[in-house]
């Protein structure tokens, strides 16, 4: 394989010229950092703190039948889903697809996507936001304000770059759009 002699890469952000120990190691046994309920787990691996904003690294472990996320969109970041065990049922924006392990669904900015388990059987992925956003506050409050509703939901997923359709439709057009199931 030839490769073009000049490559474009980022501008140096790094201006030493010796390198720095600063590398962050997160070893396997690390317990999750929420777990619920319904048998699901999420492990912070990267965050936006750790990585300088660069980027999220998350690893889910949703339990059977959990409900993940319906259709939504990020105006900041893109979403990338890698599994790594089990079944997950991905909207790719036009239709579901069903993810298994080693499969991958990179998601740009703007772009609708949504993922629920509907197997009996628990599954885990890895999730990347890019760049990094402060995502934590999110994974661990969804569900209490997924209770609340409302407003308040809205809010609160606007304030964490997640624009969900069902908040955008009319009053009488909710839960008809086909990743609203």
């Amino acid at each position: 394989m030839s490769y073009p002699e000049f490559l474009e890469y980022p501008e140096p952000r790094y201006h030493g010229d010796k390198g720095e120990v600063n590398a962050a190691f997160r070893p396997a046994d690390t317990p999750p950092d929420i777990s619920s309920p319904s048998g699901s787990f999420t492990h912070y691996l990267a965050t936006n703190e750790s990585t300088g904003g660069e980027f999220g690294l998350y690893k889910l472990e949703l339990g059977a039948r959990a409900a993940g996320a319906k259709a939504h969109f990020h105006k900041a970041m893109s979403e990338s889903f890698y599994i790594l065990s089990g079944e997950l049922e991905l909207y790719n924006g036009e239709r579901w697809v069903t993810g298994r392990e080693g499969d991958f669904l990179y998601v740009p900015v703007g772009g609708l996507h949504a993922f629920k388990n509907v197997t009996d059987e628990p599954m885990s992925m890895l999730l990347l936001f890019s760049p990094g956003a402060p995502r934590e506050e999110y994974f661990e409050r969804v569900a209490e304000m997924s209770q609340r509703g409302g407003e308040e939901l809205k809010r609160f997923r606007i304030r964490h770059d997640s624009y969900f359709v069902e908040d955008f439709e009319p009053e009488g057009e909710r839960g008809n759009t086909e990743a609203g199931e």
